[in-house]
């Protein structure tokens, strides 16, 4: 009779994807992470929050005493510019001047010329009518003067006076303007003109300073019409309301040091502005973080979350691989300076300001929550226990839940938590099953765990047999008995699995490594026993 020796090589039940069996890593990688950004405010943050204007208006502050609190340690005095230049359009092949009512036009030589009402398109040839009746071209810039009605480009009206300027084969036109029409044809676009009155004239003031402020260096215009100086739409820009904060404003702007004062506004504060040294990296005496109550009135006071998967991030952001993490780095206002992410290759900084444009947001006092639940470090094994974790950071009371479909949720355990966001849980799965964390209103992606059977062999205490145990019972699959040869596990022998679980097997037994293998069924992956091995 042959002796028997029973040797444990793996304490794990493994889940061969082929013949000669895989082993597990030591280290998993990590699975698909879910962010959820959530905010305060909107815009940069710095200077005057144009909803905490509004707010300090409803109780009853003056525009001097709102522009004192968000640009603390300016004064209110009169602008030494009266008039600014305006780009409008540029690169364009040909451009269309007209009016209700005769106007006029000075070369460059000084020459004007009377033109009747109605259109008058130009292109970079700069014609313009003669006494002949046929066109001639005029020494440029050309520069347009209303009558008694409005000029207008291309069909928008405008105050003041157009300049056409031939550059190559296109055309520029600038708009020379007062500085109280410009603000005029500001306002409107950049705070509600229902807005309380003292409201108003805080942003006429503002919008006055920003622009002389930032006058434009070495061009042929001194602001732009966009957002690189402020949205001027001209005189489809006005509602008398604004336009009455700006009459009532005339000539004010904020001042500092005696000089005109880089009065930088936004929409929303989320509750508190942000210094100009932790947005723009720079500081400012009176671009310093403030607290901002009055924010509560803004609809974006609050928002999100929003929900961005890792590989929008990955592309958005420049990423190099897949992002399994992200974290914030805070500025003293609460905004981010910086958010780093982790990805498989390594760690990669990326600028606030980058991430708000890339994805979006509305502004850089963010909070990142990451949803991630982890591939397990060894194969899930019918009645026994495994351990699942992930990152579950910045969210409220996360859950795993599980299905067996991907379709119906049912809650299966809560989460145990570290400092730094890490969450793990023991679970004893009973077949194939997806498993996902779970917060109010998102969930990470599902990880799909599979389960084998448990798979025991028995000491042989009969000759040419082999006897074992497979839980769950699998009644009518027949359990493989395999032996090594070299490296390939070839099949010596089958036998039936009875209602208990229990299984026998007639095999010729030689020295060498046996084990049992059982295929996937009943919802579990296939299962492979510890080997058995045979000596004389």
């Amino acid at each position: 009779m042959r002796l028997l020796a029973l040797a444990l090589v793996s304490s794990a039940i493994v889940l061969t994807a082929s013949a000669a069996g895989v082993a597990q890593p030591a280290q998993p990688v990590p699975g698909e992470a879910l962010f959820l950004v959530s905010g305060h405010g909107w815009g940069h943050g710095v200077g005057m929050s144009q909803y905490g204007a509004y707010g300090m208006a409803r109780d009853g502050k003056s525009y001097a005493q709102i522009l004192a609190y968000f640009y603390p340690g300016t004064q209110l005095g009169k602008t030494p510019t009266d008039q600014v230049r305006v780009l409008l359009e540029e690169g364009r092949p040909a451009l269309t001047i007209s009016s209700s009512q005769p106007f006029r036009v000075t070369d460059a030589s000084g020459q004007r010329t009377k033109l009747p009402a109605g259109p008058l398109v130009l292109t970079p040839k700069l014609k313009l009518p003669s006494p002949t009746g046929k066109p001639l071209p005029a020494p440029g810039p050309l520069v347009f003067t209303a009558g008694k009605a409005p000029l207008s480009l291309d069909g928008r009206q405008y105050r003041g006076k157009l300049q056409i300027t031939r550059q190559g084969a296109f055309l520029q036109a600038v708009n020379v303007v007062g500085i109280e029409a410009y603000a005029a044809g500001v306002v409107a676009g950049e705070m509600p003109h229902t807005w309380p009155a003292e409201a108003l004239k805080a942003q006429a003031v503002a919008a006055r300073s920003y622009a002389l402020s930032h006058l434009v260096k070495g061009k042929t215009f001194d602001l732009y019409s966009d957002p690189r100086s402020q949205v001027y739409g001209g005189m489809a820009g006005e509602q008398p309301e604004t336009s009455a904060a700006v009459r009532a404003t005339a000539g004010q702007v904020v001042l500092y040091g005696g000089k005109v004062a880089s009065t930088f506004y936004f929409s929303s504060s989320g509750g508190k502005t942000a210094s100009a040294a932790d947005v723009f990296g720079f500081s400012v005496p009176y671009l310093i973080s403030r607290p901002d109550p009055w924010d509560k009135l803004s609809p974006y006071h609050s928002w999100g979350p929003i929900v961005i998967g890792a590989r929008t991030l990955q592309t958005k952001l420049g990423a190099q691989g897949r992002v399994v993490d992200a974290l914030g780095v805070p500025t003293p206002s609460g905004r981010l300076r910086s958010v780093t992410l982790q990805t498989l290759a390594g760690a990669t900084s990326v600028p606030a300001t980058l991430v708000r444009t890339s994805l979006g947001l509305r502004s850089t006092w963010i909070t990142i929550g990451v949803l991630r639940l982890d591939p397990p470090a060894a194969q899930a094994v019918y009645g026994t226990k495994l351990r699942l974790s992930g990152l579950a950071r910045g969210l409220q009371s996360p859950v795993l839940s599980s299905s067996p479909d991907g379709l119906s949720w049912k809650t299966v355990s809560s989460f145990t938590r570290a400092a730094d966001g890490s969450v793990s849980t023991g679970v004893r799965p009973k077949a194939t099953s997806r498993f996902r964390i779970q917060v109010t209103g998102a969930a990470s992606p599902a990880l799909l765990v599979s389960v084998a059977p448990f798979l025991r062999l028995d000491q042989p205490v009969e000759p040419d047999t082999v006897t074992g145990t497979v839980q769950p019972a699998l009644p009518g699959v027949r359990i493989s008995i395999e032996r090594l040869k070299g490296t390939t596990w070839a099949l010596v022998g089958r036998g039936p699995i009875d209602s208990n679980g229990a299984f026998h097997a007639r095999v010729r037994l030689v020295p060498g490594s046996y084990r049992a293998w059982v295929p996937a069924t009943n919802g579990l992956a296939e299962g492979v026993s510890s080997t058995l091995t045979v000596t004389e």
